[in-house]
């Protein structure tokens, strides 16, 4: 994948990113709202083993602010649904300096434009931390229906229990920021 939008870059992640994305996934500030306060202990080793493995059914991307890499995102297939073909994502800005700028929701326009209709997916689904009010609002802008909040559902890395909220989108409901 390799989406373009004035300034803002998403394309798939290589094993050259792999330090890139081991110091944002070791920084417990970062992965804390994923549940890893303490960072995941990958090493960028590890990472870039990960990335060689990716396919078109799940793969890792990279999000790029003017060529300086801010952020991540993934997705990978799932078991369709309804009949549907369905995907799973997530997203992170990693850099707390571009966040708040209203980056993510271009960034998940130009990629889930992408998979509805370079991919031929027929839903979208993602779940978020019923505390990641920012993300559920970016979420339900673009058109994601909420379908259940599942109570203490998980427990973070320090055994707390969590929460989280399950969405869905299917493309007559998508509002695409990214055109």
């Amino acid at each position: 994948m390799l989406l373009n939008y004035q300034n803002l870059t998403v394309r798939n992640a290589t094993p050259a990113d792999a330090d890139q994305l081991a110091a944002w996934w070791n920084d417990g500030a970062v992965m804390a709202h994923a549940g890893f306060p303490n960072g995941t202990g990958e090493t960028a080793d590890e990472i870039a083993r990960r990335i060689s493995e990716d396919t078109d059914e799940h793969r890792r991307l990279i999000i790029e602010l003017a060529h300086r890499p801010i952020g991540e995102m993934n997705y990978t297939r799932c078991p369709d649904q309804e009949g549907k073909k369905t995907a799973e994502i997530g997203i992170k800005i990693c850099d707390f300096s571009e966040q708040e700028k209203g980056y993510g929701r271009i960034v998940l326009s130009m990629m889930i434009a992408s998979l509805f209709t370079d991919f031929g997916y027929q839903k979208i689904i993602l779940d978020t931390n019923l505390n990641n009010r920012r993300a559920q609002h970016v979420y339900e802008t673009l058109g994601f229906r909420k379908l259940r909040i599942r109570e203490n559902s998980w427990r973070n890395q320090l055994g707390e229990l969590q929460s989280s909220v399950d969405y869905e989108l299917i493309p007559e409901d998508f509002v695409n920021f990214a055109k």
